[in-house]
C-alpha cells in the first residue's frame, strides 16, 4: 500500500522559511558576483579592454558599474518591491546584453561563461523572490 503523506523532504523545501533562506543564498551569491563586475569594470585595466574589444566607448564601462552598484544595493536592501522589479528588469538586460555582444564578437565561452552562469543565478534569484512575495503578501520587501 503507498502512503498518502506528502514527501517529508519536498514540503519542508516548498515552506516560506525555506524559500527565504534559498533566495538569500542565491541573491547573496548573485550579487557578489554583479558587485565583483562593477569592481571590475572600473578598476581592472584588462576589462577596459575587454570592452573596447566589444566595440563599447569608455563611458559606457563606467556608468554600467554604477548601475550595477545601484541594483545591487536595491536587492539588498528593504525597499518597495516596484523597485526591485526594476532591479531585476536592469540585470536581465545587462545579461543579455553581454552574451548578445560576446556571441556577436565570435568570442568563445571563457569570454560569455560568467554572463551566462550569473543569468542562472538572476533567474534564480528572481523566481524565488517572487515566490517569496506570493507566500510572504505582496507589496512586501521581506
Amino acid at each position: 500500500m503507498e502512503s498518502t503523506l506528502p514527501n517529508p523532504a519536498l514540503a519542508a523545501a516548498s515552506t516560506p522559511r525555506a524559500t527565504t533562506i534559498a533566495y538569500w543564498i542565491v541573491t547573496a551569491l548573485f550579487c557578489m558576483q554583479m558587485g565583483f563586475t562593477a569592481y571590475a569594470q572600473l578598476t581592472l585595466p584588462q576589462v577596459a579592454e575587454a570592452f573596447a574589444h566589444l566595440g563599447f566607448p569608455a563611458y559606457f564601462r563606467i556608468e554600467l558599474s554604477w548601475a550595477k552598484i545601484l541594483g545591487v544595493l536595491l536587492l539588498l536592501a528593504p525597499v518597495p518591491a516596484r523597485l526591485k522589479e526594476w532591479a531585476y528588469a536592469g540585470f536581465a538586460i545587462n545579461l543579455a546584453s553581454a552574451l548578445i555582444a560576446h556571441l556577436s564578437v565570435g568570442d568563445g565561452p571563457e569570454a560569455w561563461g560568467f554572463a551566462a552562469g550569473s543569468s542562472v543565478l538572476w533567474g534564480l534569484s528572481y523566481v524565488l523572490w517572487r515566490r517569496r512575495e506570493s507566500t510572504c503578501g505582496s507589496g512586501s520587501s521581506r
